[in-house]
């Protein structure tokens, strides 16, 4: 754990000097341990700092790589000679790659630790987007894409076994901060990537621009390797909350707790793994998370569709889908706030789901008509993401359980969201109007708001695994 163990050095002030050891020789350690205990605080304060920054970087690079291309999929066809089928599954690929890659992520992180998988979930990120559109034909262009959202993949499940163990106290507003960074980079890459692409002549490099702020994203990850070994997914807290400093008489104490950190990162390293699926909370998170990436990849694959459909301008119907990603910047940072000071958030679901139902009415009978606060309700609607996040966070008692819920709920949620965005396009397609696909909205939003009640209830995995 990077900074976060006493020195050997101080952990010898706190023993006496013995009757063979002169009291001078006895004062040197303290002496010594004195001046180092400063430095030590110091570096944990810098080391939380670099986390932080590292969680921002990392939560902003987890989704360009997909909005990015949706806003050039038309000029990707035409360069690469794509068929509207290839093309169609390129839709697919990205919750097919987060649900296959996602679930190496926990093994992955007890080899090397969490901190050297998301560096270099962030180095794959960069070069997936760097290669892909200079890769020449469509299968090198979807293995890149594979590549890129493999990092994406780990990344996501173990951003909240970071969150969780860097700061266990604080994992709302962590979460928050995390969600709210994701967003962003979701609308910026979404507004920007046409125009940077005619600023810089042409698709490929408009592309591969976003591979610029993945390379950044892996810069603050390097220092935190060094420590890998101690910060492999033990899931303990910080013997001192990071950043804090320590008063003198509070050495012992400390000393005495890092022990005892030390002790259960032991036994939870030794521990079997838990049967996850054995969790109801675990079930009812994963179809919940599966729900949630459901209607969001409907809403950013088919909502400007619908609007341009009921007679919107192709401009606004653009503008109209990035106020629905704009919405989650600040909600993302308030509900999962909110969501740590409730025994139960099952509340929380329920008025996101009623926000998505107005919504989808309000698309059914009006679309052009309220489109702004069509475009508002569904975009909070949709901070049932952040929601989840949280969620997992809270249903694990340890970083190892953190880990496996992480796993699971977003593998298994993302596998159940593979169809939805398809079976609209089918519906849409077959029907000549979006009643059907409409429809299909509302009543996946239905087992959603049923479902995440359910993992909403004040109870953790380790618990029902073991019954």
């Amino acid at each position: 754990m990077m900074g976060l163990m006493v020195s050997e050095e101080t952990t010898r002030t706190t023993t006496p000097p013995t009757e063979q050891q002169p009291p001078a020789a006895a004062a040197a350690p303290r002496e010594a341990g004195a001046h180092r205990e400063p430095r030590t605080a110091a570096t944990r304060a810098w080391a939380t700092r670099l986390v932080v920054v590292g969680i921002v970087l990392s939560a902003l690079n987890l989704r360009p790589a997909i909005t990015s291309l949706g806003a050039l999929l038309e000029e990707v066809r035409d360069g690469l000679g794509m068929s509207g089928s290839v093309a169609g599954l390129l839709t697919s690929v990205p919750p097919l790659c987060f649900a296959v890659f996602g679930v190496m992520a926990p093994r992955l992180a007890r080899r090397f630790g969490p901190a050297a998988v998301v560096c270099a979930g962030m180095a794959a990120i960069a070069a997936g987007l760097v290669i892909r559109p200079y890769a020449g034909n469509t299968v090198a262009f979807l293995a890149a894409s594979a590549l890129a959202l493999m990092g994406i993949a780990v990344s996501n499940v173990l951003m909240p076994v970071i969150v969780k163990r860097w700061f266990p106290d604080r994992v709302g507003s962590m979460t928050g901060l995390y969600s709210m960074a994701l967003a962003l980079g979701t609308s910026t890459a979404a507004a920007v990537t046409v125009p940077m692409t005619d600023a810089l002549g042409g698709w490929k490099p408009g592309l591969a621009v976003w591979a610029l702020l993945a390379a950044v994203a892996v810069l603050p990850w390097l220092p935190l390797l060094r420590d890998r070994d101690r910060d492999r997914d033990r899931g303990a807290a910080p013997a001192v909350r990071p950043g804090a400093s320590q008063e003198p008489g509070q050495v012992a104490h400390d000393t005495s707790r890092e022990e005892s950190v030390r002790a259960t990162a032991a036994q939870e390293e030794q521990a079997p793994a838990l049967r996850i699926t054995r969790s109801r909370t675990a079930w009812a998170l994963a179809v919940f998370f599966g729900l949630q990436a459901t209607a969001a990849y409907i809403t950013m694959g088919w909502m400007a569709q619908i609007f341009r459909d009921a007679g919107v301008a192709a401009g606004t119907a653009g503008l109209l889908l990035a106020v629905t990603m704009v919405m989650g910047v600040p909600l993302a940072f308030v509900i999962p706030r909110l969501a740590t000071r409730l025994p139960h958030q099952g509340p929380i679901v329920l008025a996101l789901g009623v926000c998505g139902l107005a919504g989808y009415a309000g698309l059914y009978l009006a679309p052009a008509g309220g489109a702004w606060a069509w475009a508002v309700l569904l975009g909070i609607s949709n901070c049932a993401f952040p929601l989840a996040l949280t969620m997992v966070g809270m249903r694990a008692r340890t970083g190892p359980g953190v880990a496996q819920l992480s796993a699971f709920a977003q593998s298994t949620g993302y596998l159940i969201s593979i169809p939805g965005p398809l079976l609209v396009g089918v519906l849409y397609q077959s029907s000549g109007g979006w009643g059907l696909p409409i429809a299909l909205m509302t009543a996946l939003m239905i087992p959603q708001m049923l479902v995440g009640w359910v993992a909403g209830r004040n109870r953790t995995v380790e618990e029902e695994a073991a019954r």
